[in-house]
Order: structure tokens, then sequence, then C-alpha cells
């Protein structure tokens, strides 16, 4: 019988690697002659370089870059082959912040330009770059800063330090310094955020109060957006507006202006990445899960993508999540939640793992009476 593990995270608790090597153990218990083959997955948010590095085989790098408010951080990104992996949270996110700190007005991307260019200069060819979890609304303009690209304001002075309160400031914006090596790779956005950049299901207005911004803020940062919007279609650097443009505070418009990155759903290229379609050859049965699956699941999300990804393929899929708040249909051929209902996440935390263990072992005897 051959079982291919293929999850998402479970955030707050396990990583999609993690998940992969629990399942493994627990299936092995039950049915030692199984052939596993684990595919962590993840579809552009947190946890995005593990799981992609890991099941490519690569390896990790580090290098310091500056964190959102410009304090120097370590940032990791993957390398497998000529494939960069990115995640724009581990020098731009929310989570190198605490909830004082955050401030849109004040934070930058500019440690994501830096990390860009740590993986230029690794040789590679193509660089994957996941966007979730960010804390800023610069439009991407900090970080293409650090990859040489030069503002100026409308008065003609060079700017620097671009962030999110000083975007209604520019006015022209010169490629004459851009990293070369920038033109000879090619850019892939990993997001399923598909909010435009401005407006009310825009940037600012869905994202923006999460990430610190004050009723007095947002029409700051719109003006600012729109700004910056304005200057790059004046100039010819982009030509149309696109579903997800307003992903991690326009990072999604600024990535497609100065990297000329193509969006993709984070999902269906984690499945391309990961060849998972030669994998599924042979394949009795596949599993997915994430933390917790909601309504939210059906909607583009990893595991639901997979479960279509598996129907075309005429191999079930079954889900085995954390916590399932919904009934999740007819996409899986059957479900299992791994934690007790109503139990509280403190509890759940230091017993992930075993209660995922458990759960698989019941989901394996499962298989095996059937």
């Amino acid at each position: 019988m051959k079982i291919i593990l293929a999850p998402d995270k479970f955030k707050g608790t396990l990583t999609a690697a993690q998940v992969t090597e629990i399942e493994k153990k627990a299936i092995l218990s039950v049915i030692p002659e199984a052939e596993i083959l684990c595919v962590p997955l993840a579809d552009g948010g947190d946890g995005t370089v593990q799981a992609l590095t890991t099941a490519l085989g690569g390896k990790f790098e580090t290098c310091d870059v500056r964190g959102p408010l410009g304090k120097n951080v370590t940032a990791q990104f993957g390398l497998a082959s000529d494939c960069a992996i990115l995640e724009m949270a581990t020098a731009s996110g929310m989570v190198l912040l605490s909830a004082e700190e955050r401030n849109p007005m004040k934070t930058s991307t500019y440690g994501t330009g830096e990390l860009i260019r740590k993986a230029l200069e690794s040789g590679v060819k193509e660089i994957v770059i996941g966007i979730g979890g960010s804390a800023t609304v610069d439009g991407g303009a900090g970080m293409a800063e650090a990859l040489g690209y030069e503002f100026f304001d409308k008065n003609g002075s060079k700017m620097s330090g671009l962030c999110g309160g000083n975007l209604v400031e520019i006015g022209k914006i010169s490629c004459e310094k851009v990293h070369p090596a920038l033109k000879k790779c090619k850019f892939r956005i990993a997001s399923d955020v598909t909010n435009p950049l401005l407006g009310e299901n825009g940037s600012v207005a869905v994202f923006a109060p999460q990430k610190g911004a004050t009723p007095e803020m947002m029409p700051l940062l719109e003006n600012g957006l729109a700004n910056l919007r304005n200057v790059l279609y004046q100039q010819g650097m982009i030509h149309d507006d696109v579903p997800g443009d307003g992903a991690a505070g326009g990072l999604g418009l600024g990535l497609r202006a100065f990297c000329a990155a193509v969006p993709e759903s984070g999902a269906k290229l984690a499945i391309k990445l990961t060849r998972l379609e030669e994998k599924l050859s042979g394949a009795d049965l596949v599993i997915t899960g994430e933390g917790c699956s909601d309504a939210q699941t059906e909607n583009g999300k990893l595991c639901s993508e997979l479960a279509l990804f598996c129907k075309t393929h005429g191999v079930p899929c079954y889900l085995l999540s954390g916590k399932i708040t919904e009934d999740p249909g007819n996409l899986f051929a059957g479900f299992l939640a791994t934690v007790p209902v109503g139990m509280p996440f403190e509890e759940i935390k230091p017993r992930s793992a075993e209660l995922l263990y458990d759960a698989a072992v019941k989901f394996a005897g499962k298989i095996m009476n059937n």
C-alpha cells in the first residue's frame, strides 16, 4: 500500500515536516508494510520555506537583514537546485514585532529586498516568494530600494527609508542602479490572497488594522499606495491591475512592478514544485491536513486544492486536521479531527504531537478494516 502524506503546517504547534514524520511513525505501527512518501506542503504563508525546501530536498541558508522597523534580524531561505524559496515574513513579518511596535506608517519591506539580493547572489534562476504574514503597507517600495531602485520626491530630491508613511511623496523612480541579476531571474509569487490594491476590499481596508493602523492612518496609507500605483503606471512599470496586488501591504503589486513577478496560487504552486503528480503514480491514498479546517478550507486553501487535484487523478484524499469546524462534504474521501471538541489551545499545544499520533493510529486502523 502506497500512502502519500501531504499536509500543511498545524499552525502554532507543528511544522508540516513534523506532521508527516509523526503520521508516518503512527501508520507504520499499524501497517508496517506500507510505502509512505512524505511531501510537506505550504501555500505561501509562514512555513513555506521550511515545507517546500524539505520536500524538494534542498538546503537552508540564513542571512542578516533589516527587520520591518530597521533592526537587524536573521532571515532564512531555501535553495533547491537553481531555485530559491523565500518567505517575506522572515524579514518583514508581523511575527518580528510586538503588538505595541506594529505601525504600517513606519514599517518597510527593505529586509525582503535584502533577502532577495542574497538569493540572487547564490546564482539561482528562479525565486519563489511566499508573501503571507506581512507587517508592512509600503507597496514593496522598501524592497525595491534594497534592490537598487532609486526614488525621488515630487521636487526631484532623492528619497531613502521607503515605508508606508512616505509613499505619497514619490514623484519618480529610477531603474539605473538596479541589481544586475534581477532581470535574469524568474519570480513567482506564492499567495492565495486575491484582494486588489485599493478600495473597500483593498490592502489597507482589509489588512492594515491588524498591522497596527489606526483610523487616522488608514486614509494616509491608502493615498500612499494610490500615489505609488500612479507613478508605476506613468512610468510604464505596470500596465494593469491584477487580483492579489493588495497582498502583503501591496507587495503583490511591488513584486510585479519591480521584479516582473508572476502571481500564482500558493497551493497550486506547491503541488507543482513538489512534483506531486509524478508521486501520485501507484498511490492508494493521500492524507492532508492543517491546524484547523473551517469554512475557508474550501475556498482555495491548500487542503481543498490538493483534494481536487487528487480527485482528477483518481486517488482518494483524506483530511486529518487538528480541528474540523465545518463538514468538508464530498471534497474528501473521509476526515478525522485530532483534537477533542472543546479542548483549549493551551492544553493542545504541549500535547499536539501525541494527539496527532493517536489520531493517525486510529485512522490507519480504519484503513486496515476497510
